[in-house]
C-alpha cells in the first residue's frame, strides 16, 4: 500500500497484516486497551474485525468476550461495534456510544466509570488487574521502534507499556505534520517516590514528542486510512448563548474585582453544545492572551486559536468537527507552535490543575439546592456517558463552573430538583451553577443561602414556586436546619417523572 512508508522499523513492516488477522490474535477473555479521547486517535479496523470475530463465535454457539479500557469515548466503529456483538464484558472508563449504553442500562455489560485522571494510575498500581492487548492508532513508525502518536494520546503511553502484546493501526489520514506537536511525559513514578512534575505553564514542553514501543511486543502492524468520527456540535441555541454570557460577565466581575487577571487563568471546557457556545462567546468578548489547560480540543477552541484569542492549549485530544479538521490541517504549520497533546495522566492531572489555577467548566444534568451535581446518571439509575475528567478539575480548579439549562424534555424535567438521587460532584467541590436564567455564586455560602440562590438564579420560572415550597417545609419539618431535608418528598420529582412523563406537580 502506498503508505507503507509510514513504517520505517523494518521488522515492524514484516508484520503488516489485514484487520481480521489481527483480530483474530485477540482472544475471549482477554483485556484489550484501546487508543482512542472523544472520538479522536481510536483504532478504526481492528475493533470492528474483532466485532465480526465475535459474532462469528456467537453465531457457533461459542462464548467471547473482552474486557475494554480507553482513554475516553471512541466512535460507532469500536465501541458500537463491539457493543452490538455483545462482545464486551467491562468498558471503562467513559463512553458515549448510545449503542454501549443501552447494554450498560440494560445489566449485559459491566461499567467502571471512574476519573480519568486516575485510569493510568490505578493500571500501574495493579488494581485493575492484567492488560493482555494494546490496539493503538499511531501516525508512524519510526525507524528505532518509536511512534508519532496520532490525534488523541489519552492512555496510550501506559497501555503500550502495560500490555503483554501490541497491535499498532498506521493510519495515513493523520497528517504527518503532527509529528511533535505531541509531549510524552515519562517521568512518572510510584508512590512513595513520587517528584513534583516540572509543569508551571501550559505551554511548558516536559516530555518527549514520540512514545516508547517495546518492538517485541508489537504482535501485528495495521494499515488504515479512515478519519477520525465527525464531531459535529450543533449552533448555539437561545439557552447556550444566554448561559455563556452570564459566564462572560462572570469573568468581567472577577477581573474588575481582582480576582483573576486580565487574561483569566488557563480554561478548561468540558464537551458539548454549551461549552462551544462559552468559548464563541469568549471569542467575542473583551479577554486576550487567553491560555487553555484541559482534556479536549473541540471546534469553539480551535476558532479562538485561529482568531488569536487564545495563546496556547495543552490538552489529550482534537475533538473536531470535519470542517474544523479542514481548517486545522490547512493550517497546521501555524497550529504547532501553540498546541501540546499529552497522555491524560498529565492533561488531567490534579496537583497540576490546582498548580495553574485552572477554571473548570463542565455540563451536568441536574444539580440539587444545596450544589450537588448529578453529571452522569438519568433518574439516578441510567448511565448516560460518565464522570470523565469533571471531576479531576472541578475540585481542583481554582474556579469550579457547572452548567445546564434550567429543564429538559421540552420542560417537563428541571435540572434544579429538590435532591440529586445520584452525585458526582458534592457541594463541597461546586462553586458556581449556571443556567439561562441566570448565575448562582455559591462561595463562601452555607447551605440554605446556597439554595435560596439557586432558586432565584437558576431554577426555571415554571419550577422555582414548588421549590420554595419545599425549602420552606424542609426548614420547618425536618430535624436538622443546617441542610433541611424532607426525605419522603426529596426525590418525589423523580419518582412523578418516572410515572407521569413530568416532574410538574399538575402532571
Amino acid at each position: 500500500m502506498p503508505h507503507d512508508s509510514r513504517i520505517l522499523h523494518p521488522a515492524l513492516r514484516g508484520r503488516l497484516m489485514s484487520a481480521d488477522d489481527a483480530a483474530r490474535l485477540i482472544l475471549p477473555g482477554d483485556t484489550v486497551g484501546m487508543s482512542g479521547f472523544t472520538g479522536a486517535g481510536y483504532p478504526k479496523a481492528v475493533p470492528a474485525a474483532l466485532a465480526r470475530h465475535i459474532s462469528a463465535a456467537h453465531a457457533a454457539g461459542q462464548p467471547f468476550k473482552v474486557s475494554v479500557w480507553t482513554g475516553a469515548s471512541t466512535a460507532p466503529e469500536l465501541d458500537g461495534a463491539l457493543a452490538a456483538a455483545d462482545g464486551v464484558e467491562l468498558r471503562l472508563p467513559y463512553q458515549s456510544d448510545p449503542v454501549c449504553r443501552q447494554r450498560i442500562n440494560d445489566g449485559r455489560m459491566e461499567y467502571l466509570d471512574i476519573h480519568l485522571s486516575h485510569v493510568a494510575q490505578f493500571a500501574w498500581f495493579g488494581f485493575l488487574g492484567k492488560l493482555d492487548v494494546a490496539v493503538v492508532e499511531v501516525a508512524a513508525i519510526l525507524e528505532d521502534g518509536r511512534l508519532v502518536p496520532s490525534t488523541s494520546v489519552g492512555n496510550n503511553k501506559t497501555w503500550l507499556d502495560q500490555a503483554d502484546k501490541i497491535i499498532l493501526e498506521v493510519n495515513s489520514a493523520v497528517p504527518a505534520g503532527l509529528d511533535g506537536m505531541h509531549d510524552l511525559y515519562y517521568g512518572t513514578q510510584l508512590p512513595p517516590h513520587r517528584k513534583p512534575i516540572p509543569l508551571v505553564r501550559p505551554s511548558d514542553r516536559i516530555g518527549e514528542p514520540y512514545l516508547r514501543c517495546n518492538p517485541d511486543k508489537v504482535i501485528a502492524v495495521v494499515q488504515t486510512d479512515a478519519p477520525d468520527r465527525d464531531t459535529r456540535f450543533a449552533a448555539p441555541d437561545e439557552a447556550s448563548r444566554r448561559i455563556a454570557g452570564h459566564i462572560l460577565e462572570f469573568f468581567a466581575h472577577e477581573v474588575a474585582k481582582g480576582r483573576l487577571p486580565a487574561e483569566l487563568l488557563p480554561l478548561q471546557s468540558g464537551v458539548g453544545n454549551i461549552a462551544n457556545a462559552v468559548l464563541a462567546g469568549l471569542g467575542d468578548g473583551p479577554f486576550e492572551n487567553l491560555t487553555a489547560f484541559t482534556e479536549v480540543l473541540q471546534d469553539g477552541m480551535l476558532d479562538l486559536l485561529g482568531s488569536g484569542k487564545l495563546a496556547f492549549a495543552s490538552a489529550t485530544a482534537l475533538s473536531l468537527s470535519s470542517q474544523a479538521r479542514e481548517a486545522f490541517n490547512a493550517d497546521l504549520a501555524r497550529y504547532r507552535s501553540r498546541i501540546l497533546l499529552r497522555p491524560q495522566e498529565i492533561s488531567n492531572h490534579p496537583e497540576l490543575v490546582r498548580r495553574l489555577g485552572v477554571i473548570a467548566m463542565n455540563g451536568i444534568i441536574e444539580a440539587d439546592l444545596y450544589g450537588n451535581i448529578n453529571s452522569t446518571h438519568v433518574m439516578g439509575t441510567q448511565i448516560m456517558n460518565g464522570i470523565g475528567g469533571s471531576g479531576d478539575f472541578a475540585r481542583n480548579g481554582f474556579l469550579s463552573i457547572f452548567m445546564t439549562p434550567s429543564t429538559a424534555k421540552g420542560g417537563s424535567i428541571s435540572c434544579i430538583v429538590p435532591m440529586t438521587p445520584h452525585v458526582d460532584h458534592t457541594e463541597h467541590d461546586v462553586q458556581v451553577v449556571v443556567t439561562e436564567q441566570g448565575l448562582a455564586d455559591l462561595r463562601g455560602l452555607s447551605p440554605k443561602q446556597r439554595a435560596r440562590l439557586i432558586i432565584e438564579r437558576c431554577a426555571h420560572p415554571d419550577y422555582r414556586p414548588a421549590l420554595r415550597d419545599y425549602c420552606q417545609r424542609a426548614l420547618a419539618g425536618s430535624p436538622g436546619k443546617h441542610t433541611p431535608h424532607l426525605l419522603e418528598e426529596a426525590l418525589s420529582w423523580h419518582v412523578r417523572y418516572l410515572r407521569s412523563g413530568s416532574m410538574a406537580a399538575q402532571a
